[in-house]
């Protein structure tokens, strides 16, 4: 018995011992409660819409100031035309735009047209439920004295008239497959080299490091460009998934995910000793944060701060925000610019760190 506490002991010694099976007992438990527990909300807090005010009276006035002072909305422009309202919705400016027409005011029959981005239909379904209720609480604190009146309200979905919710998970489901396949493909790389034992054939040979690395990559990246074509001939032609911008710059930036993920695959790979912990960190650090963090299925804007400013760390975070510009708003490089920038610095400095890392660990 007391050899059988000794071994007990030991294997206690063994989990403390490695930090990175200790990380995961312990640390996993708690990322993934914290996670879940602020992400996962149906709730919108603060999403930024504009007001566009043809009346500009003190009924408008104040029911502007009502929208605002809510924790649901941000009024953050006030266009003067169609035109300026229109290029903030494609700009992801502004989710929701509230416009009021005709005579505002409690005496007589108006109308608030209401108008969101159904790109993300949940998203545009509570926002249009939110502005309801307060256009409706804010009549009933304010009924007509001279005759019956009502605010008529008037809803319109951009991009997505008939709240399909394919428009929402294709570009998520493109994003997380490409994301996981070409990430835990290169993770496993150079592992597999380490736990064959063919590394040492590697550092005798003549090729460079970064030559090296090239030639791990390169057939994925060709695995991962037939994926790709794969999914936008699904999402097209069985579920009509519109492609309203233009086909090259879309496949474009397909490529330009597949390859920073595949960069991000490649310093994990460098990064550890065993297939084994490679895949299960590119599952666990990968696929939540792509899941939870992207905008993929919970609005990031709900999210508390700090979320918000992991999310920009995140790579399927700005290429969702790519595919949904050119799929549904038809947005060409001018809309995406800044976000595809992003996409080529984080591969870059991925790419960097890898080469590094793969230097210190291999001289």
């Amino acid at each position: 018995m007391k050899a059988f506490f000794i071994f007990i002991r030991k294997e206690f010694y063994h989990i403390f011992r490695d930090s990175r099976s200790l990380l995961i007992l312990l640390g996993m438990p708690i990322v993934l409660v914290l996670l879940f527990g602020f992400a996962i909300t149906n709730e919108i807090k603060e999403a930024k819409i504009a007001v566009v005010d043809d009346t500009r009276n003190k009924v408008s006035r104040e029911m502007a100031q009502r929208l605002d002072a809510s924790n649901y909305f941000e009024v953050v422009v006030y266009p003067e035309n169609q035109s300026v309202m229109d290029e903030a919705f494609r700009q992801n400016q502004i989710k929701m735009a509230v416009i009021f027409r005709n005579d505002l005011s409690p005496a007589h029959d108006s109308q608030i047209h209401l108008i969101a981005d159904a790109s993300d239909p949940n998203t545009a379904n509570t926002l249009i439920n939110y502005a309801t209720i307060i256009i409706r609480t804010f009549e009933q604190e304010h009924p007509a004295q001279a005759k019956p009146a009502r605010i008529q309200t008037e809803v319109r979905m951009l991009y997505n008239p008939r709240l399909e919710g394919v428009y929402m998970f294709v570009p998520g489901v493109m994003t997380i497959i490409l994301m996981l396949v070409s990430a835990m493909m290169t993770s496993i790389a150079i592992t597999r080299e380490k736990e064959l034992g063919t590394m040492e054939v590697l550092l005798v040979s003549p090729i460079r490091p970064f030559g090296i690395i090239l030639g791990k990559v390169i057939p994925y990246i060709v695995i991962a460009l037939a994926n790709t074509a794969v999914i936008l001939l699904l999402g097209t032609l069985v579920f009509q998934m519109p492609v309203r911008g233009s086909l090259a710059l879309l496949l474009g930036a397909c490529g330009l995910f597949v390859i920073t993920s595949l960069a991000l695959g490649l310093l994990i790979s460098t990064r550890t000793n065993s297939q084994q912990v490679a895949m299960l960190i590119s599952l666990m650090a990968l696929m939540l944060p792509t899941i939870l963090l992207s905008g993929f299925i919970f609005p990031i804007e709900s999210m508390p701060l700090l979320l918000q400013w992991i999310s920009n760390i995140i790579p399927a975070k700005w290429f969702i925000i790519i595919v949904k510009n050119i799929m549904l708003k038809g947005t060409g490089l001018e809309a995406i610019w800044k976000e595809s920038l992003i996409l080529v610095g984080m591969t870059l400095f991925l790419f960097l760190a890898s080469i590094r890392s793969f230097k210190i660990r291999l001289a």
